[in-house]
């Protein structure tokens, strides 16, 4: 759909999006803490931040004119995906944010997951994803609530009400895990339907 450097010039609006939007929130956060690293150790306890920054790496490359694979792309578009919808339909409205904290929550959990999601559907190459991707893109959000949980369970802090043991109990919230994998699988398998529609309309092997 587009040509020429039109791509990298996209992808280095939405790397430069995604770093001010880490930056303003560690801003925001450091104002609090006073420290880089305590700073560093809060920020990244939230899965809104690590995929933030993922996304923040790979569009990078993408600006650099790095080669980043489809099974890559499509894996971080759906983890970012994921915290925008999270956010709308779970945490929105939890915290009353102001000032610098309010812009950063704007541009990490709006800004970038919608420029990204539209960069993978009309830009970012398609060809070779697999239904078992699916599967493979969940072990990041498992991986990542397995982290939260012992961070939880060692100094008593949950990033999200839903990861809360201390409250839910290890049933309740072992099941939350399972169906936000079952989500992400899902959603992962309509990206890769999405992926081979696209390559069929274009008139291109699947891969």
């Amino acid at each position: 759909m587009f040509g020429g450097q039109m791509p990298r010039l996209l992808a280095v609006i939405i790397a430069l999006t995604a770093w001010v939007g880490l930056g303003i929130q560690f801003y925001a956060t450091f104002g609090t803490s006073g420290s880089v690293l305590e700073t560093l150790w809060i920020i990244l306890r939230f899965f809104t931040i690590t995929t933030n920054l993922i996304v923040a790496v790979t569009m990078t490359a993408v600006a650099l004119d790095r080669r980043v694979s489809s099974f890559i792309h499509a894996g971080v578009t759906l983890a970012i995906g994921l915290v925008g919808v999270v956010y709308v339909t779970l945490l929105r409205g939890l915290l009353q944010l102001e000032g610098a904290a309010l812009i950063a929550d704007t541009i990490l959990h709006y800004a970038v997951p919608i420029m990204t999601v539209l960069y993978w559907i009309a830009i970012a190459p398609k060809y070779g994803l697999r239904w078992q991707h699916s599967l493979l893109w969940s072990l990041y959000p498992l991986a990542y609530f397995a982290y939260a949980i012992v961070r939880g369970s060692i100094d008593g802090r949950y990033p999200y009400p839903f990861m809360n043991l201390a409250e839910l109990g290890p049933a309740r919230t072992a099941l939350n895990a399972v169906g936000l994998a079952i989500a992400f699988v899902i959603a992962g398998v309509l990206m890769v339907a999405f992926s081979r529609l696209a390559g069929r309309n274009r008139g291109r092997p699947l891969g």
